[in-house]
């Protein structure tokens, strides 16, 4: 039994705050640099989310090695005991994308800052400008597939009346009007719900109370599979946790998302 234990995935600075001490707890950090060093959370470490990422084009969002990922968890100071609470300062891109890796990893002991370091500041809540120093420990990893989503499975899943495709690009990404890569458009039957649409601003950009309505009115509801993506992964970092923070049964992210879609010669494309 631990501090964290009874508590949903998705919680609250005050959640938090009351549990800063807890032996368990790895504070992760996923804001622009400056801004972390301007002030975070006590004890929150700081990790650049393209650290998260492989970084090769013409899709940069794929995962990154097994090394790349031991080594960063290493850093960490990663154990099968720690629970993770992960915070960014964009309301939740990088850091869905984080809570996305610990589930490749296969580490289930996890929680959202809801709203992040917005949410965190709104409420005048402390700051620290120390920096923890690195926890290396030995770690060894095991990679599942399961929540991932590859440009492979994607096409075979093409059609299927249990799958939902969930864009979190922008209109004009999606419509083919903005392209960032060799082709423009969507993948056919996506729809397009973009990623900030779910974040309420008025509440320190926590996620609207009014989003599984929201979702299940544009068909991206529990009873389907949901494959979530948008250019890189970043964007669907927040859409992912979004979805398994409702509960959904199959959450999928396609890591390659449009900069591979868009770059492979033989993808299908709408626009």
């Amino acid at each position: 039994m631990t501090a964290f234990d009874e508590l949903p995935l998705v919680i609250e600075p005050a959640d938090l705050a009351a549990r800063l001490q807890a032996p368990e707890l790895i504070l992760v950090d996923l804001s622009k640099h400056q801004r972390y060093l301007d002030g975070h959370i006590p004890g929150a470490r700081f990790v650049d989310g393209k650290r998260t990422q492989a970084g090769k084009p013409p899709a940069p969002g794929l995962l990154p090695d097994q090394a790349q990922l031991e080594g960063l968890f290493s850093e960490l100071g990663h154990h099968p005991q720690a629970t993770y609470v992960v915070y960014d300062d964009e309301g939740g891109g990088w850091a869905g994308r984080f809570i996305w890796l610990l589930d490749v990893i296969g580490h289930s002991r996890y929680h959202f800052l809801n709203g992040g370091l917005t949410a965190w500041e709104a409420e005048d809540r402390a700051l620290s400008q120390d920096t923890p120093a690195p926890q290396p420990t030995a770690v060894s990893l095991s990679l599942s597939d399961e929540p991932t989503a590859t440009a492979s499975y994607l096409q075979s899943r093409l059609g299927a009346v249990d799958l939902a495709i969930w864009d979190a690009r922008s209109a004009e990404e999606y419509r083919g009007e903005k392209v960032q890569a060799a082709r423009g458009g969507h993948i056919p039957g996506a729809i397009n719900f973009e990623w900030t649409a779910g974040m309420d601003p008025a509440r320190g950009l926590r996620i609207r109370e009014d989003i599984a309505e929201l979702l299940n009115q544009r068909g991206l509801s529990a009873d389907k599979e949901i494959i979530t993506h948008c250019q890189s992964h970043r964007r669907s970092g927040f859409t992912y946790l979004v979805a398994k923070a409702l509960g959904y049964p199959r959450v999928k992210a396609y890591a390659g998302s449009w900069g591979e879609w868009g770059n492979l010669p033989d993808t299908p494309v709408e626009r």
